[in-house]
Parts: structure tokens; C-alpha cells; sequence
């Protein structure tokens, strides 16, 4: 149940209906269609101040597309967060990612099938939710595989997606109609 509503259409404005009504590159709908932008609208200035950081986390990053959704994936499980999870579903589905990977993602940076980068990748997720660091050993792994850009990314990416999913799951926001909420 929604604690607070999304923004209907015909309360935009002038100042909000040129970023609700957008229909980005790959998108299926304008951004006021989704809950999530329709709903943090409710704070117009947090909003368009929000926006373009998380846009570029999204679409502009220097974590290739997988290795983004991986980590949005793990944090929206360890934060239990539906919405964000069947999003970013949905997001990795259309991205390229199999289903048997997101359903691996679950089972987390232990499971079989993960490259080297991907396990420690999952475990940066995990590691951040837990204890707001990522281990020295962990650390080690990732420098192994990345640069110095996507190192900082990584941990700028969970937290961002960490703030996400604690607006999401406080503010109540519904499930966009279509997409699955969380596996179990």
C-alpha cells in the first residue's frame, strides 16, 4: 500500500511535465508512467536534483551493463526491495542478461557459474549491506578486474541503489503493473 501516491498527470506543471512525460533511449514508457519517478515527483526539487545522478549511475556509468545489474540486483535482494527488484528485472532482461543468471543472483557471489570478477562483484554487495565497507580481500579481487573509475563506481552504484530501495520500500511504492516482485 502506497504511503504516498504517485503524481498524477494532470498535476505536473510546467516545470515537471518535460521529465515525466520523456521516454528515454530503451524505455517502454515516459518516465511518469513508473511509479517510482511518478511518486519522488511528489518532491519536485529532490527530484530533478536526484535525476540526472542516478541517470548517469544507469545509463552513463563505466561498469559495462551486466556487471551494474548484478549489483542492483544483489542490493534490491539484501534490501528486499520488489520494486527495484523486478525493475531492474526486467532492465537486465532487455539488457541481454539470461534468466538463469538473475535467478543465480540470489543464490549470491557463492554460487557456481560466476567468473572471478562477477563473485567479487556480488560480494562488494553483500560486504557494503553488511558492514558499509568492502574488505580488503574483496577489494583485491575487484582491483583485479577493474579500474580506478569503475572501483569508485562500485561502491557509489550500491549506495545510490541502497538509498533507492529505502525510499521505495518506506514510501511504499507499488509495483509497476507487469513486473515480478522479489524470488521466494
Amino acid at each position: 500500500m502506497a504511503r504516498i501516491d504517485p503524481l498524477p498527470e494532470g498535476e505536473w506543471g510546467d516545470d515537471l511535465a518535460p521529465i515525466l512525460g520523456l521516454t528515454p533511449p530503451d524505455a517502454e514508457q515516459p518516465l511518469g508512467q513508473l511509479n517510482i519517478f511518478a511518486t519522488l515527483a511528489r518532491h519536485p526539487e529532490l527530484f530533478k536534483a536526484w535525476l540526472p545522478y542516478g541517470g548517469y549511475l544507469l545509463t552513463s556509468g563505466t561498469l559495462s551493463g551486466r556487471d551494474r545489474e548484478l549489483l542492483i540486483l544483489r542490493t534490491a535482494l539484501n534490501c528486499g526491495s520488489p520494486y527495484e527488484w523486478g525493475q531492474h528485472v526486467r532492465i537486465s532482461l532487455a539488457g541481454g542478461i539470461d534468466r538463469e543468471t538473475i535467478d543465480r543472483v540470489v543464490d549470491g557471489p557463492d554460487a557456481s557459474g560466476w567468473s572471478p570478477a562477477e563473485t567479487a562483484l556480488l560480494r562488494a554487495a553483500d560486504e557494503l549491506h553488511g558492514a558499509s565497507k568492502i574488505s580488503d580481500d574483496t577489494w583485491a579481487a575487484l582491483a583485479e578486474s577493474y579500474a580506478e573509475p569503475q572501483l569508485i563506481e562500485v561502491p557509489m552504484l550500491v549506495g545510490q541503489y541502497h538509498m533507492v530501495a529505502f525510499a521505495l520500500n518506506s514510501l511504499g511504492v507499488e509495483q509497476d503493473e507487469g513486473l515480478e516482485g522479489l524470488p521466494g
